[in-house]
């Protein structure tokens, strides 16, 4: 192969981060020694140019149709327009007939409705944009959609999260193709984390839900963020603002979407995941310092949440570093 052809596919209402996240960082991949080579050719239908969901136009290589023998990489990006993308039967059908000749077919953000509607996702798991994966399960029951994720792998079809989830991905295929210090190196160019793990979650616990406006339990998110390895049961939270432990669970059901010994054990693994990535701790120091009474106790939680014990997740996404001579 003289070159890794990669047909990414736009079309009106694109997300121009998700186009640039994906052939940004395939150029960047060249740029680092990549061989072979990328090829990235941006197609919107027709060879039309397209415009993205800010209201800048953009012009597209060559037209999907245009698109003739094997791919390497199919890329559908996101946008606003993903739904009457998704609705165009001549779209739809050639995002089909491409990904039966590639090697490996995407989707970044919302282009998992254009992947759905083609049928590629049928009996996958996938994810997309946390905001649109209700709406992407609805319409494609046959889908097992998964908002968390910042991308998903399943076979040879891959679909990412929301925007700069694209990156994520594409720093993942570059791994693939070409090991780990190509991407170490495209990801320290294009100054960005190398790279997030395609299971951790799209939205921090402490991002995804707003910091309580009730001012009682504020004192309690901050004290239970403030002080994991302490005794943070129900009634203990509850004594520490005066309230009955009814009153407070009520509080957490109503604001916070969950009730407090769920709120502080997604606190404990959130933070725990972080330590155990950030850090070389032994697993008895993360688990101490992260409130679990033990390893095993850490070690049955992490099985719990991510399907994979802590040393195993800690192997799996902890950055590797190049080592100098």
């Amino acid at each position: 192969m003289d070159d890794r052809l990669v047909i990414v596919v736009g079309y009106d209402g694109i997300e121009l981060i998700d186009l640039a996240c994906v052939t940004s960082g395939f150029e960047h991949a060249n740029r680092q020694g990549a061989r072979p080579p990328y090829r990235v050719v941006f197609t919107t239908p027709a060879g039309r140019p397209v415009r993205s969901d800010t209201g800048l136009e953009v012009r597209g290589h060559a037209g999907l149709d245009r698109v003739d023998g094997r791919v390497d990489t199919l890329v559908v990006s996101g946008g606003l327009g993903h739904e009457a993308a998704s609705r165009d039967p001549r779209l739809v059908g050639q995002v089909r007939r491409v990904a039966a000749v590639s090697r490996r077919v995407a989707s970044v953000c919302t282009g998992a409705t254009v992947l759905a509607a083609a049928g590629l996702l049928d009996g996958r798991r996938a994810t997309t944009h946390w905001h649109y994966a209700d709406a992407l399960a609805d319409r494609f029951p046959r889908v097992h959609v998964d908002p968390a994720p910042v991308y998903v792998r399943d076979g040879v079809v891959s679909t990412s999260g929301g925007v700069t989830a694209a990156l994520d991905l594409t720093l993942a295929f570059v791994e693939e193709d070409h090991g780990a210090e190509t991407a170490r190196r495209v990801a320290m160019g294009m100054v960005t984390y190398l790279h997030r793990p395609g299971d951790q979650a799209q939205v921090s616990q402490f991002t995804g839900v707003p910091r309580p406006e009730q001012l009682l339990l504020r004192r309690v998110v901050d004290h239970v963020v403030g002080h994991l390895d302490d005794d943070l049961g129900a009634a203990r939270l509850a004594a520490l603002v005066d309230v009955s432990e009814r009153h407070l669970s009520r509080l957490f059901a109503r604001h916070v979407g969950r009730p407090p010994a769920r709120y502080v054990r997604d606190a404990r693994l959130e933070a725990a995941s972080r330590m155990l990535v950030a850090t070389s701790e032994p697993l008895t120091a993360v688990a101490r310092r992260c409130g679990f009474a033990s390893a095993e106790s850490l070690r049955q939680a992490f099985v719990a949440r991510f399907g994979l014990t802590p040393s195993r997740f800690r192997a799996e996404h902890t950055p590797r570093r190049a080592t100098g001579r």
